[in-house]
């Protein structure tokens, strides 16, 4: 597989060294990236994200949500209360899993609720008011003082 060498980001920009550093880690990893379990990442506002990950079978105290640096982190714990059952056919799958999710810049992670087998995180983006767009109003100079600068300039004797 090739490998991306961000360096010449690096000399070039200015500030995307963290950009550069995800493209690296993105096109890094295997291609058989984790399938367990199956989740949604979903739009709900302009600066609103809810993602909805499938957790059949796990309790609410099975599961775990943290952020860590700037990665939101979800475990699930598998619970060994099958050790007593058999099982026919075993089609819900319960095994342990952790999932990440890599957070951009000013995105917080709001609440978490657990509901009918599925665990919905919901995630804002709030930008500082540094960074919000805003006009820049255009001053004026006056075209008559740049006129006195040309015109008082001594002029040269033939």
């Amino acid at each position: 597989m090739r490998r991306f060498d961000p360096a010449p980001l690096y000399r070039a920009t200015i500030g995307f060294d963290r950009m550069a550093d995800m493209l690296d880690r993105v096109l890094a990893t295997d291609l058989q990236a984790p399938s367990y379990p199956p989740y949604n990442i979903e739009r709900t506002a302009e600066n609103a994200y809810r993602i909805s990950i499938a957790v059949a079978g796990f309790s609410a105290d099975d599961l775990s949500v943290d952020v860590k640096e700037s990665a939101l982190v979800v475990t699930g714990r598998s619970s060994d209360d099958d050790s007593n059952r058999e099982f026919l056919h075993r089609g819900i799958a319960t095994r342990a899993f952790e999932r990440r999710f890599h957070l951009a810049d000013h995105v917080r992670v709001m609440r978490a609720h657990h509901a009918d087998g599925m665990l919905h995180i919901e995630l804002a983006r709030e930008l500082p008011e540094a960074l919000k767009p805003r006009r820049i109003e255009i001053g004026t100079s006056g075209p008559a003082r740049i006129a006195e600068t040309v015109d008082s300039a001594p002029t040269q004797a033939a």
